[in-house]
């Protein structure tokens, strides 16, 4: 498969969360993707365990609360070196009309310019990337 050129910043879709064109940071430099929640926490039931969350995001409809059992946790090292244990789910990101199963790791990006970022896993044999682009897939559709 031929690899697309995406730009620095895009818009991407979230289709399990209802989720449309929020803004999303392009980042070889971050092994993983991410994406902005709060109020993680575990709920026991019975012999399962349910993850919930809560993607607080402005041009979102509803209120926001998810809940997964497709979960784990593992430790992720920030940008500034930090190391911190996340939860990490799996979803579909829809990319240039593509859905792409793919895991996020869910932090508080509060003090971050985009809600998402996508990272090396993610573009890794699938797209090339155009600093000086932006929102191509979002332009595409």
């Amino acid at each position: 498969m031929q690899k697309k050129v995406i730009g620095g910043v895009d818009k991407v879709d979230l289709p399990h969360f209802n989720l449309y064109d929020i803004e999303a940071k392009i980042d070889t430099g971050a092994n993983r993707s991410a994406i902005h929640c709060r109020d993680i926490v575990i709920i026991e039931n019975n012999d399962s365990m349910e993850l919930s969350f809560h993607i607080p995001l402005d041009n979102s409809k509803g209120d926001n609360v998810f809940q997964t059992q497709d979960f784990f946790e593992k430790k992720i090292r920030s940008s500034n070196g930090h190391s911190e244990k996340r939860y990490i789910i799996k979803t579909t990101v829809i990319l240039f009309g593509r859905k792409i199963q793919t895991s996020f790791s869910l932090t508080d990006r509060t003090e971050m310019n985009y809600p998402i970022l996508l990272g090396r896993k993610l573009l890794q044999s699938r797209f090339i990337v155009d600093v000086e682009e932006e929102n191509l897939s979002f332009k595409a559709k």
